[in-house]
């Protein structure tokens, strides 16, 4: 009798950016979110999320470290202080409070929403198998990431449906792929390449980018860089052997942008 086949694992990641109120994940508010998911053997995206957040308040997270208690009156509003929405990580990213205010979603819908965009996306698949995170300087994404799942109270689900480990002191962090690393392992020996960011690494690779610092275009060249990169990686010889990976392109969500 012959073996069963077993059919190949299809292996998932899902590309992530945020725009943000600063840089400081403690502190700045999310204002926009754009999450693609793809399938790391053609590079297909197989689905996409995009929205804005609307204005949010300060949350304390458990685990996190905690202020000196101070005596209140009565009179005090204790959920009366807003994250911070600075001037200027607003004109990086074109985004306006009036847009927050009309166009956003409330943080902890968004969060449930892009959870279950991550569950519908996902194959069967074994533990070690589960989705990773995939973005250009992640290390900044995945800040405001984990400040979204632990203002909508889902951290713990989140754990269940991506890689991840535990830090020093317990907090549980999502497994992610930077592409600023695979960037210089790919790029550094070449003597006219003295920056990645996104956008120069986009023309070293000849890769279009198109709304630059909006979520969604930043997420679908983030992903036709790891593409690219990819592709070189499975060549053999300078060949690659198999069809070529897909390239995705985002369709412009506004009428300006600013560099």
């Amino acid at each position: 009798m012959a073996a069963p086949s077993q059919e190949t694992p299809i292996l998932v990641a899902f590309t992530l950016d945020f725009e943000t109120g600063g840089l400081k994940c403690q502190s700045c508010a999310c204002t926009q979110i754009a999450i693609h998911a793809t399938r790391l053997d053609t590079f297909e995206k197989i689905g996409s999320y995009v929205s804005y957040i609307a204005p949010y308040n300060l949350k304390e997270v458990a685990g996190a470290t905690k202020k000196r208690k101070v005596l209140k009156s009565k009179y005090d509003d204790d959920d009366a202080t807003p994250m911070t929405y600075e001037a200027k990580a607003l004109e990086y990213s074109a985004i306006t409070m009036d847009m927050l205010e009309s166009l956003g979603k409330p943080i902890e819908t968004v969060a449930k929403e892009v959870l279950q965009f991550i569950i519908d996306n996902t194959p069967k698949c074994a533990k070690n198998m589960k989705p990773f995170l995939i973005g250009q300087n992640i290390g900044f994404d995945e800040g405001f990431f984990c400040q979204m799942m632990e203002y909508a109270g889902i951290m713990n689900e989140v754990k269940k449906v991506l890689r991840g480990h535990e830090d020093l002191y317990g907090n549980w962090h999502p497994l992610c792929l930077d592409t600023i690393i695979l960037g210089q392992l790919a790029l550094c020996h070449q003597p006219n390449v003295n920056s990645y960011k996104l956008e120069i690494m986009c023309e070293h690779l000849g890769i279009e980018l198109d709304d630059a610092h909006d979520a969604d275009a930043d997420v679908s060249a983030t992903t036709n860089v790891a593409a690219v990169l990819t592709q070189r990686m499975r060549s053999i010889g300078g060949e690659y052997d198999g069809d070529d990976l897909a390239i995705s392109k985002a369709e412009k969500s506004r009428k300006h942008f600013k560099i």
